[in-house]
């Protein structure tokens, strides 16, 4: 809530306060005034004793309308105030002063919440201050590089005082940011929103693996496991359930053997379904079989064919307007949907992380950094020394230190190198790293399908996602899941990462596009032109200012500046599910 509509109800209550007053007034002077030349009558001193403790109840009531009000006016303040509290607030007063109050229709305002054209736009201008920093950051980088190579040391030394000058700068625009984001009032109903969306698709997923009769079922059968590591399996069961809403069947996850633990998904997970888990039909056919057939073996995406609209990063129709008014990337929310219904875990296994997450003393703030090297480095992946992520850890204390004191700078760092904690922790005595040696050696390749690496990628993962920012790198499955299951945990996670390498994308997804919002004359080497509207082809965004793409219409490939373009969601007509009833 706003103060503006905060005031007006103080003032209401205010008014209602004064007319008791002034009836309390005339009750005490209208006798008096009638027998001014006479003696006080007993009828006079009745009038006097029913005003006394007319006044004594109106003083308890007082007392407690400041109380009410005052817990209410530090709910305005705390942006916590939503439907439920204006309505507790308009009993409790009528209650308190046997009079009807109406705040005139504030309790709609409340829950419809701000405009998608706002929540868009406010979230481009934050955005917008970090790329213009990354410009401006790897602009001076450059001066400064020039004035070493020149032997020009006064000039180097005067471009880092820039730097450090220009990265309080961003710091203080992000927080102002922030806070104004709070300050307006939609918090409430950013919180709500979020909870209710996900719990319309939960019970559409619900729904869907719970099929009355399994016998008549519609069914797609997805072969859990797929030549990868765990993340690469995790996305590649993400992959089929998504199909299997696109296609509103009941998926059948086969994990007999699962090579991370031989006793199957169950063993880890709870079950996809408590009531359909036989994969048999009538008829059975491979990928994309007919609406008909009952049973449908899906493929790994790779050999998908033919490939449907709806594979990531696509997004339902139906439910579109509410998740890009909602998120900041869509995209990911809608996977880390279906994250949040297939890990959903067994209590021996939510029992031993809760064991992990205590004996390590992890609790926020807290910063998740993930290092992945081994068999990632020199094929999928660059190197990148732990001072690379260091950097951005700081970046993210730095910010919270504008706001609030803070006693520990606390890191959760998982890797598959065991040598990377030891090295963080002596290079960067300031800090208080959280991990486990044991979980990097397990992580590694030869190890890598045990018992105790599963228990081990379950920890990191769990820890990364529940940390308040996480530092990493896309090109890993491990890191990008964790993402994912990050916007679960929060109405807009959407900002809470920083990548070194890659943008977030999904293994087999369609093409990513953006859609220029801003016309753009080449103007450097390896620049392409756009005109506004022109549809962008993303390869990745290099963090200086700059994305790396091809504009559609001239078939030109190079850099364009990040911040004139935009996404461009894939809306697909997905299943509305409408047996599943949408929360009032």
């Amino acid at each position: 809530m706003n103060l503006r509509s905060s005031n007006k109800i103080l003032a209401q209550a205010a008014i209602i306060l004064f007319f008791f007053w002034v009836i309390a007034l005339i009750l005490l002077t209208r006798p008096l005034l009638n027998n001014q030349q006479s003696e006080v009558s007993n009828d006079v001193l009745q009038r006097l004793s029913k005003a006394v403790s007319e006044l004594e109840n109106l003083k308890v009531r007082n007392q407690e309308l400041q109380w009410i009000l005052t817990n209410f006016s530090h709910e305005a303040q705390s942006g916590k105030i939503n439907e439920n509290v204006v309505e507790r607030l308009r009993s409790t007063l009528e209650d308190k002063i046997r009079v009807p109050i109406s705040f005139g229709g504030l309790e709609k305002k409340l829950v419809s919440g701000p405009s998608k054209e706002y929540e868009v736009k406010r979230r481009a201008i934050y955005r917008g201050v970090q790329e213009i920093w990354y410009f401006v950051q790897q602009e001076l980088e450059k001066l400064k590089k020039k004035g070493h190579d020149q032997s020009a040391p006064e000039l180097a030394s005067l471009i880092q005082e820039i730097l450090n000058s220009g990265k309080e700068h961003e710091i203080v625009l992000l927080n102002d940011l922030q806070e104004l984001s709070s300050m307006e009032g939609h918090d409430a109903w950013r919180t709500t929103e979020s909870r209710a969306l996900s719990d319309l698709v939960q019970r559409r997923l619900h729904y869907l693996q719970n099929p009355v009769d399994c016998s008549k079922a519609r069914k797609l059968v997805c072969n859990l496991n797929k030549s990868c590591g765990y993340g690469c399996q995790i996305h590649h069961a993400a992959y089929c359930f998504i199909m299997a809403y696109a296609t509103k069947r009941t998926l059948i996850l086969n994990s007999k053997k699962w090579r991370y633990h031989r006793g199957g998904w169950e063993k880890v997970f709870l079950p996809l379904s408590d009531t359909c888990t036989d994969p048999s039909g009538l008829d059975r056919s491979n990928w994309p079989g007919t609406n008909e057939t009952q049973v449908i073996e899906l493929p790994i995406v790779d050999m998908l064919s033919p490939r449907p609209p709806f594979l990531p990063l696509a997004i339902p129709r139906d439910l579109s307007e509410r998740m890009i008014r909602l998120h900041g990337d869509p995209q990911v929310w809608w996977i880390g949907q279906f994250m949040k219904y297939l890990l959903r875990y067994q209590p021996e296994t939510q029992k031993m992380l809760d064991q992990a997450k205590e004996k390590m003393n992890f609790k926020t703030p807290v910063v998740g950094v993930h290092v992945r090297r081994t068999d990632k480095v020199g094929t999928e992946a660059a190197f990148h020394s732990i001072d690379e992520y260091m950097l951005f850890v700081a970046d993210f204390f730095n910010k919270l230190e504008m706001k609030e004191k803070v006693a520990v700078r606390r890191v959760y760092l998982a890797s598959d190198d065991p040598s990377v904690l030891p090295e963080a922790k002596k290079k960067y005595p300031d800090y208080e790293f959280l991990g486990d040696v044991s979980i990097a050696k397990g992580a590694a390749v030869a190890t890598r399908y045990t018992d105790s690496s599963l228990r081990g990628i379950l920890v990191d993962i769990h820890m990364l996602a529940h940390s308040d920012h996480l530092v990493c790198t896309f090109s890993s499955q491990v890191c990008r899941l964790a993402y994912e299951i990050m916007q679960t945990l929060h109405p807009d996670a959407s900002s809470k990462f920083k990548s070194l390498d890659d943008i977030y994308y999904y293994g087999g997804q369609g093409p990513h596009q953006q859609t220029a919002i801003y016309s753009h004359k080449a103007h450097r080497t390896g620049e392409i032109s756009m005109e506004i509207g022109d549809v962008l082809g993303i390869a990745g965004n290099h963090w200086d200012g700059y994305s790396k793409g091809i504009n559609e219409r001239t078939k030109q490939s190079g850099l364009y500046p990040s911040f004139k373009a935009v996404d461009k969601y894939n809306i697909v007509d997905f299943p509305v599910y409408s047996e599943v009833a949408v929360a009032a």
